[in-house]
C-alpha cells in the first residue's frame, strides 16, 4: 500500500464528513449570527476578545494539536498495524472527536464562555462541578509526564533536535521581550524569528547534544530508556515547572506564535510533498508503507489487546477530553460570530486528524527500525522525524536537514503541551478551591507550589520508563475526560429542550465510557496489579519502578471513580428532564 491512498481516503472522508455531518450539527444546536457571543457581549480586551475566524482557527489548533496525535498513531500502528489505526481515526474522528469538540464550543457560547466543569455544575450542581475539576487535574499530571518521557526519547534519538529547541526556547523568550516590552514592529520581527528557528535546525545539525552516552542513569535517577533520556526527563519537566509560572507574554504567547509555523509547514508540507511526490515530479517517489497493515489482536512490544487498548493508544488523534478544555475555555470567549463555531470546533478537529495520519504515513514510510532509538516504541516514536525526512525528500529538501526539523516539530508540540498542561492543572486547582480563606488554601493555591506537586508527581509517574501502561494510562484517563464533556452536552442539550434529540452525543459518550472503563481497568488490575505486583513481574525493579507502578494503579482506579460517579448524577439529571421531575434549581444529585 502507498500512503498516497491513505492521505486521499482521509482526505475524502473528512471533507464529506465536513460538508455533511457538520452542516447538520451547526443546524442541531441552532447556530445563529444574530445572537451575540461571549466574546462581544463581555468583551474586555483581555479574555474577552473578539478574533477573526481565520486568526481564532490558528489559534485553535495551535492550541489543541499538540504532541499525542504524533505519538499515539504512530504507538498504535507499531503494536497493532496501520489498518486499525487508520480505520479509527478516518472514523472515529469526523463521528466522535469532532463532535466532542463542537459540541463542547456550542455548549460554552451558550454559558457565557465558561468551562464544562461550569456548565456541568449548572445542572447537577457544585459536587459534580468538582469532581469534574478533579479528573481532569490527575489527567494533566498524566500529561506531563508522558509528554517528558517523549521529548527525551527524541532529544535521545536526534540530539540535534535537543540543541535546535534550546534555540527555539530562547527565541521565544526573546521574541516576548521583543513584542511585549520593547514595542517593536510586529510583522518584521516575525519574519526575522522565524528565519531564526529555521538557523536554529541547522545549528543543530552541527551541533548536537548528547547529554550521556551511558546504558544505566547516574545513581541518584531512576534509568529511564537509558541514560540520556534518563537525564533529559527530569530536565523537562523542571523546563515546564518554569515555564509555567511565567508571565504568559514572557514565553507562552510568543512560543505558540512561532509553533504555528512549524505546525503549518511541517503538517501541510509533508501532505503536500506525498501528493506532490507521488503524482507531480519528473519521477515520481513511491513512498510504500514498510509497516504491517495488521499485526493481530494480541501483538506488540507488550503484547496488548487490541481491544481496549488501541482506542486509547491513539487518543488525541481521534478523541480528546483535552480539547473540551481548550473549547470552552480560551476559544469560546473569542469567537467573533455563532456560526464560526463549525469551522474552529468541528473543522479544527479533523485537522488533528489529519495530523495523526501525518504521524502514520512517516511511521509507514519508515519503518519500525534503522533509527538511533533501535526498534520497538523506542524506534517507532523517532520515525516520525526520520518518515517525514524521507517524504520531504522527494521534492528536493535534503533528507539531513528535514528529519531534524521534523524532530523539532514534534518537540515543539510536546513542550508546548506539556507546561501548558501545568498551568491549566494550577487553574483547575484554583477553581475548586475557590477563593483562598485559610492559610492551606493559600499554599494549595500557590502557582509555585501547585505546579511543583504537579512535576513531582509526574516524575514519578515516569520514573518507571514502562511505556506500555503508562501512555494508555495516559490516554484513557483523556478520553474519559472526553466522555465526561460529551455527558455534559448531552445534560446541556436535554436541559434546554426535551425534545431534542440525544443520539449525536449520547452514543459517542456511551462508547467513550466503555472503551476508557474498560482500559483502565485492565491495565491497573491486570497489567500492573496482577502482572506487576501478584505475579512478580516487577521483582527484578528498582524501588523507583515499584512506587511509580503503584501510583499509576491509584490514579486508574480514582479516574474510574470519578468517572463513573459522574454518568451517574448525570443519568439522574437526564431522568429527571425527560421525566419532567428535575429539580428547580437543575441539581438532579440532590432531586432524592
Amino acid at each position: 500500500m502507498q500512503a498516497i491512498w491513505l492521505v486521499l481516503i482521509v482526505l475524502a472522508i473528512f471533507t464529506v464528513a465536513y460538508l455533511g455531518y457538520s452542516r447538520y450539527l451547526a443546524r442541531f444546536v441552532e447556530l445563529d449570527d444574530a445572537q451575540e457571543t461571549p466574546a462581544h457581549k463581555y468583551e474586555d480586551g483581555q479574555e474577552y476578545v473578539p478574533a477573526k475566524k481565520p486568526v481564532l482557527l490558528g489559534h485553535h489548533y495551535s492550541s489543541i494539536a499538540g504532541g499525542a496525535p504524533i505519538v499515539g498513531p504512530i504507538t498504535a500502528a507499531a503494536w497493532w498495524g496501520w489498518l486499525p489505526a487508520l480505520l479509527w481515526i478516518g472514523i472515529g474522528n469526523p463521528l466522535m472527536g469532532s463532535v466532542h469538540d463542537f459540541v463542547s464550543l456550542s455548549g460554552s457560547i451558550r454559558h457565557e464562555g465558561k468551562s464544562i466543569g461550569y456548565i456541568i455544575g449548572e445542572y447537577v450542581g457544585d459536587r459534580g462541578k468538582n469532581m469534574l475539576l478533579w479528573f481532569a487535574f490527575l489527567t494533566i499530571i498524566l500529561v506531563v509526564a508522558v509528554f517528558a518521557f517523549v521529548v527525551g526519547v527524541v532529544f535521545d534519538a536526534y540530539p540535534s533536535a535537543a540543541t535546535a529547541s534550546l534555540i527555539y526556547i530562547a527565541l521565544a523568550l526573546v521574541f516576548g521581550v521583543y513584542l511585549y516590552q520593547l514595542n517593536l514592529p510586529f510583522i518584521p520581527g516575525t519574519v526575522a524569528f522565524v528565519a531564526a528557528v529555521f538557523v536554529g535546525v541547522w545549528v543543530g545539525i552541527q551541533n548536537p547534544i548528547v547529554l550521556s552516552t551511558a546504558e544505566t542513569a547516574p545513581a541518584f535517577l531512576p534509568t529511564i530508556v537509558n541514560g540520556n533520556v534518563s537525564l533529559w526527563v527530569p530536565i523537562i519537566i523542571v523546563y515546564a515547572f518554569i515555564a509555567s509560572v511565567l508571565p504568559v507574554w514572557m514565553l507562552l504567547q510568543p512560543r505558540d506564535y512561532l509553533s504555528s509555523f512549524l505546525l503549518y509547514t511541517g503538517v501541510g508540507g509533508t501532505l503536500l510533498a506525498v501528493i506532490v511526490g507521488t503524482f507531480l515530479v519528473a519521477e515520481p517517489a513511491t513512498l510504500e508503507m514498510q509497516i504491517s497493515m495488521y499485526t493481530g489482536f494480541m501483538a506488540g512490544e507488550y503484547a496488548q489487546p487490541l481491544f481496549p487498548i488501541l482506542f486509547v493508544t491513539i487518543a488525541c488523534g481521534t478523541i480528546s477530553g483535552f480539547h473540551s478544555l481548550v473549547s470552552s475555555g480560551t476559544t469560546a470567549k473569542q469567537l467573533n460570530r455563532e456560526t464560526d463555531a463549525r469551522l474552529i470546533g468541528y473543522g479544527g478537529m479533523l485537522g488533528e486528524g489529519l495530523l495523526a495520519t501525518t504521524a502514520l504515513i512517516t511511521l509507514g514510510v519508515a519503518g519500525l527500525a534503522g533509527t538511533a532509538a533501535g526498534g520497538g516504541v523506542g524506534g517507532a516514536l523517532p520515525n516520525f522525524a526520520t518518515g517525514g525526512g524521507i517524504i520531504l525528500s522527494t521534492v528536493g529538501i535534503p533528507q539531513s536537514f528535514g528529519a531534524p526539523f521534523m524532530a523539532l516539530v514534534m518537540v515543539s508540540f510536546l513542550l508546548t503541551s506539556t507546561d501548558t498542561a501545568l498551568r491549566l492543572g494550577r487553574y483547575m486547582l484554583e477553581e475548586v478551591v475557590g477563593t483562598p480563606t485559610t492559610s492551606t488554601q493559600q499554599t494549595v493555591t500557590n502557582k509555585y507550589v501547585s505546579s511543583g506537586v504537579q512535576s513531582v508527581a509526574a516524575f514519578l509517574l515516569v520514573a518507571s520508563g514502562t511505556w506500555s501502561t503508562l501512555w494508555p494510562l495516559f490516554g484513557g484517563a483523556n478520553q474519559m475526560l472526553a466522555a465526561l464533556a460529551l455527558l455534559t452536552a448531552t445534560v446541556w442539550l436535554a436541559n434546554w429542550d426535551r425534545s431534542k434529540q440525544l443520539m449525536s452525543t449520547g452514543v459517542p459518550m456511551a462508547v467513550m465510557f466503555v472503551i476508557t472503563v474498560s482500559a483502565l481497568l485492565y491495565l491497573s488490575l491486570y497489567t500492573n496489579l496482577y502482572q506487576g505486583f501478584i505475579q512478580g513481574g516487577l521483582a527484578g525493579q528498582g524501588l523507583f519502578a515499584q512506587v511509580s507502578i503503584a501510583v499509576q494503579i491509584g490514579i486508574a482506579l480514582v479516574l474510574v471513580v470519578l468517572g463513573l460517579s459522574l454518568l451517574r448524577i448525570g443519568y439522574r439529571n437526564l431522568d429527571s428532564v425527560r421525566s419532567g421531575a428535575v429539580a428547580a434549581d437543575g441539581g438532579a444529585e440532590d432531586a432524592d
